[in-house]
């Protein structure tokens, strides 16, 4: 009777076992496939993207970028964050990535990009909150045009390798109120300057102070070599906080 009790223990832990390997499977070609597998290839634009999964749970989470060609002149960047690391945040993530790109294709501005995706979040109400940036890049007048909901201030490190912190009006989460308004920011973007765009994986980190490890990174970005994005990318991901959450970059380059 031990022996039998014993079997049906061990059977039921092989089972409980390869239904976490089946979800761990289906979890990270889920966020595989709604991820982007390349950057379309954009005149006048260098650009580098990393992705490090979450160290916890699945190990996938609902971190997104995105790079659009808009025009012959224009481009957009998004960068975004959904709460939770699960099956559910990876699937918002898609819808999310999906709308920021459709609203940007029309020729929406950073706040109605914004602002239109948070109206359809609000209307699924999936329970679960975003924070987002969104960039419109003039490149023949080399501007940048920015909007947030609740993330992350992007880095501009200049062609002198002065780096500073974009301070974007804040905008709520998506998600949260439907009306939400999303202020711009309009800033210069020469040639040789690198625009970062990150999630908050790369600064946050318990026990580590958030204005610290954002000071760290812009010092980090100002001693990179701006000719080598590849390189500038790996340097900022290599000395991220230990990997609790998961991180997305983008590093955006005017001059390519």
């Amino acid at each position: 009777a031990v022996l039998t009790s014993l079997a049906g223990l061990v059977g039921q832990a092989l089972d409980r076992a390869r239904l976490y390997d089946a979800k761990d499977h289906l979890a990270h070609r889920l966020q595989s496939a709604l991820l982007p597998h390349t950057l379309p290839r954009i005149p006048g634009l260098k650009v580098a993207a990393r992705y490090l999964p979450a160290a916890r749970g699945l190990g996938i989470g609902g971190d997104f970028y995105d790079l659009i060609r808009l025009d012959a002149h224009t481009a957009g960047a998004a960068i975004g964050d959904v709460q939770g690391h699960n099956v559910d945040a990876a699937a918002l993530m898609g819808q999310v990535r999906t709308a920021v790109h459709a609203h940007a294709t029309v020729g929406a501005s950073p706040a109605d990009v914004l602002a239109r995706t948070n109206r359809l979040l609000t209307d699924l109400d999936p329970g679960l909150f975003t924070s987002c940036v969104y960039v419109h890049l003039d490149l023949a007048a080399r501007r940048a045009c920015l909007a947030t909901a609740g993330h992350p201030p992007p880095l501009l490190r200049h062609a002198d390798g002065r780096t500073e912190l974009l301070r974007v009006p804040p905008g709520l989460l998506l998600g949260i109120e439907p009306d939400t308004v999303y202020p711009a920011l309009d800033v210069p973007l020469p040639h040789g300057s690198v625009l970062a765009l990150y999630t908050d994986g790369l600064v946050e980190a318990p026990g580590v102070d958030l204005e610290d490890a954002t000071a760290a990174l812009a010092g980090l970005l100002e001693h990179a070599d701006p000719t080598d994005l590849d390189a500038m990318a790996d340097t900022l991901i290599r000395h991220a906080p230990t990997p609790g959450d998961d991180i997305a970059l983008l590093l955006i380059c005017p001059g390519g």
